[in-house]
């Protein structure tokens, strides 16, 4: 038995509804009624009526109420008593994919830290994969991850999107594509490419863009910082969401810039996910507001 079934359980009766259950924990109905059917199970216990029209607790189940709402609230105590006992010491660890690492969660750090300044915070870089892995896990308090527009959101987090962007050329100030308003495949197939390594949403797009062709050279970067090390030391272009380049402290100088792709209209997202808990640590809520504001502020902003 998982607390997190006995919440699952909890929000079904507060709401009314498995749809409605579902809808709020961002979680599809078949994979919310098989987590509960793990939890009748292992009780013995038929918790839920499932009726055509839907499904919603049964009577077995609101006779057990009071004995999960005891558990929750334990645990609640708990967490909260753990976390005021550690609070001079504890680590707020959150995952990115180094998506917009300098101009959002930079900024949104030192807000944090102006509330709460004896939290240390660990920022770990990590993959796509490992970093829901480690939310799941709670390993993470927080992950910041991208999405291309289709893909699927994972059913076991809690997601927000902070930014959405299209995904552009970064150059050198001085590179020959400068010249051109939008950069086309075959402009970019003519230079030096630096790609993300698999496991990261621009590993992805680029292969999908470049349906298999490739540059007279290529790099690997680990990550979307790397790589706009690599374009600054002149080593070739790369292709990464515009957020990522725009207000970064390189292309403020003008050391980097960028050109959007010719004929193409895909769109990337920068998602914020935590684990769905009965309870938020308050400095994980605190840091997770902080990265909310800083989006907004940064999409307020025109672009250059």
């Amino acid at each position: 038995m998982r607390v997190e079934q006995l919440e699952y359980l909890a929000a079904v009766t507060r709401l009314g509804s498995l749809r409605r259950a579902a809808e709020e924990l961002h979680m599809s109905q078949p994979a919310l009624g098989e987590t509960l059917r793990k939890l009748e199970r292992e009780l013995g216990v038929e918790l839920l009526e499932r009726k055509r029209s839907g499904a919603k607790i049964s009577p077995e189940g609101r006779d057990l109420l009071p004995h999960i709402a005891a558990v929750l609230d334990a645990v609640d105590r708990l967490r909260q008593a753990a976390d005021t006992q550690h609070h001079s010491n504890r680590t707020l660890r959150l995952g990115t994919v180094n998506a917009a690492t300098v101009t959002l969660l930079t900024p949104a750090i030192r807000e944090f830290r102006t509330t709460h300044p004896t939290i240390r915070v660990e920022v770990v870089a990590d993959r796509h994969d490992g970093i829901q892995q480690h939310l799941v896990e709670g390993g993470f308090d927080l992950g910041i991850v991208s999405y291309l527009r289709d893909d699927d959101l994972p059913p076991g987090l809690h997601t927000t999107e902070l930014l959405r962007g299209r995904p552009v050329v970064c150059i050198r100030k001085d590179s020959p594509l400068t010249a051109h308003r939008a950069v086309t495949v075959t402009d970019l197939l003519t230079h030096p490419l630096i790609t993300m390594r698999a496991g990261y949403v621009m590993h992805r797009y680029l292969h999908r863009l470049l349906s298999g062709s490739t540059p007279p050279s290529s790099y690997t970067a680990d990550g979307t910082e790397m790589g706009k090390l690599m374009v600054a030391e002149g080593l070739g272009a790369t292709v990464l969401p515009d957020y990522s380049v725009y207000g970064d402290p390189l292309e403020r100088s003008g050391t980097i810039t960028y050109r959007p792709l010719a004929d193409d209209n895909t769109e990337v997202r920068v998602m914020l996910q935590r684990r769905h808990t009965y309870t938020t640590r308050t400095v994980a809520h605190d840091l997770h507001t902080a990265l909310i504001r800083q989006a907004e502020m940064q999409r307020r902003r025109p672009p250059r």
